[in-house]
């Protein structure tokens, strides 16, 4: 189970708040450590299942890479141009490495609601295309931390 949040209570996400937003969104950004110890962002599509967040990623990335030398992780996922409307989601903890990679489409029934979330999500396919460049990472968060600030009112 994901930390609790201890902060900012007024303006975080209900359980049924967050996995509706994280199921609406599509992009994600993704920190890892590269092996010099500098910080590396890149940005993602992604599923959530209402337990992990789920990246296909490219295996012959930086972000890759580095993941595969330190699995820790933090992303944020988040929406909204005004003060007012400023919505998201930061999830962090260690990053699981799940299937062959790349990923060819050998069977794997850990991967089977991932992969049509994504594919539906994504694609707008009931399966996922397999290009023989990508495999899959689950964050099973450690920790959530949410905001909402519509929750706040007019200002």
């Amino acid at each position: 189970m994901a930390d609790t949040q201890r902060r900012g209570r007024k303006i975080m996400m209900t359980p049924g708040e967050l996995d509706e937003f994280l199921v609406s969104q599509r992009t994600c950004r993704v920190a890892t450590v590269s092996a010099d110890g500098t910080p590396h962002v890149s940005a993602l599509w992604f599923a959530w299942d209402g337990i992990s967040l789920w990246l296909y990623s490219v295996v012959r990335s930086k972000r890759w890479a580095d993941l595969r030398r330190d699995p820790r992780v933090a992303i944020i996922v988040d929406t909204g141009e005004e003060y007012e409307q400023l919505r998201g989601v930061e999830l962090s903890g260690t990053i699981e490495f799940v299937g062959e990679s790349p990923r060819t489409g050998e069977l794997c029934a850990e991967l089977d609601i991932p992969e049509t979330l994504f594919a539906r999500k994504n694609f707008g396919l009931d399966e996922m295309p397999y290009d023989g460049r990508h495999a899959w990472l689950r964050l099973t968060p450690a920790k959530i931390v949410s905001w909402d600030f519509r929750k706040l009112g007019s200002r």
